[in-house]
């Protein structure tokens, strides 16, 4: 099945290094589990107001210079945290970013507080 990202998505994406950008759109078309964009680009704002909220830990966010993207899986239209879910989109972020050549770091793959949704571009390849 082949999926592909509405609108909202797309905006979602505006001001992520389009490396990125390139990834999750040949992710999506080759992910079996459907997925949104649900953050890219935060400002300094947005993140501090995160950290006060206990959503991140950091106010070094990949996010703040675009370098990062959150995602939300879509099952029948809806969004589903469930995190067998991730595993399988995670995959085919991976393959379309290895096919690319593009560096990537799963947020599933951290040892310690592991976040499915995130995908992030490598800090040793992307500064």
């Amino acid at each position: 099945m082949s999926f592909r990202f509405s609108a909202r998505s797309r905006q979602r994406m505006k001001g992520v290094h389009p490396a990125l950008v390139g990834v999750m759109e040949e992710a999506i078309r080759r992910s079996p589990v459907d997925f949104m964009i649900t953050e890219g680009l935060r400002s300094p704002e947005r993140q501090t107001a995160l950290v006060r909220a206990g959503a991140s830990r950091t106010l070094k966010s990949r996010h703040l210079t675009g370098h990062a993207v959150d995602v939300a899986a879509l099952i029948d239209g809806k969004v589903r945290w469930d995190w067998p879910l991730y595993p399988r989109i995670a995959l085919a972020v991976k393959a379309a970013a290895h096919e690319r050549g593009v560096a990537i770091v799963w947020g599933g793959d951290w040892p310690t507080l592991r976040d499915g949704p995130h995908f992030e571009l490598d800090r040793r390849v992307f500064p």
